[in-house]
């Protein structure tokens, strides 16, 4: 565990975008994958929006994914073993790196074919409380010509990654745009942020 934490980390000190392959197990994947797949044929996710409170808007020209907020009140195994796992990094990271993590969020993600996030911040305009950025991918089997890259804009370059199972993607919310390109099938991950109250 520690080592994939340590990947993470090492890997965003030195590009500031931190990528593990495998922070996540494929077991674990897999079945918040199935969880995803299940909320979805029970019409539990919803369209998600950018802004937040009174600044809150669905727009599909936007953002056309699907989400769910995990939560351990729903009372899941496999939902409550991520988020511990969540918390088992977040102790690492504020231990490793004073990082002054206090909570997160995390939700599902969803996007079918054809849907896509064009670009933006993951912070607030009104509210900081959003440190860390972290897209766990659940997808299997994910091929180049399936698309659905994350695509990070960094001065000079741009880099694309693939959403493939069990890799992770952490970096600072307040300061990288980042978009998801257009997906030509169904693209799964847990998405949240690591938060600063």
């Amino acid at each position: 565990m520690e080592i994939a934490f340590e990947t993470l980390i090492a890997s965003y000190l030195e590009d500031n975008i931190g990528i593990a392959t495998h922070f996540i197990s494929d077991e674990l994947a897999r079945q918040l994958r199935q969880n995803l797949l299940n909320l979805d044929i029970q019409n539990s996710l919803v369209a998600a929006g950018t802004g937040n409170e009174d600044k809150f808007v669905r727009n599909e020209k936007v953002r056309s994914d699907l989400i769910y907020w995990l939560d351990k009140s729903h009372n899941n195994f496999y939902e409550t073993e991520f988020l511990q796992h969540i918390e088992a990094f977040i102790t690492y990271l504020n231990e490793s790196c004073y990082a002054g993590i206090t909570s997160y969020e995390f939700h599902y993600s969803l996007y079918e074919k054809g849907s896509f996030y064009l670009k933006h911040m993951d912070q607030f305009q009104d509210n900081s409380s959003r440190a860390f950025s972290m897209i766990c991918y659940l997808n299997d089997n994910w091929k180049t010509e399936d698309g659905g890259e994350l695509c990070i804009h960094q001065v000079g370059r741009n880099q694309h990654i693939s959403p493939i199972q069990g890799k992770t993607v952490f970096f600072k919310s307040d300061e990288l745009e980042h978009e998801v390109l257009i997906t030509n099938k169904r693209r799964m991950s847990v998405t949240g942020w690591l938060k600063r109250d």
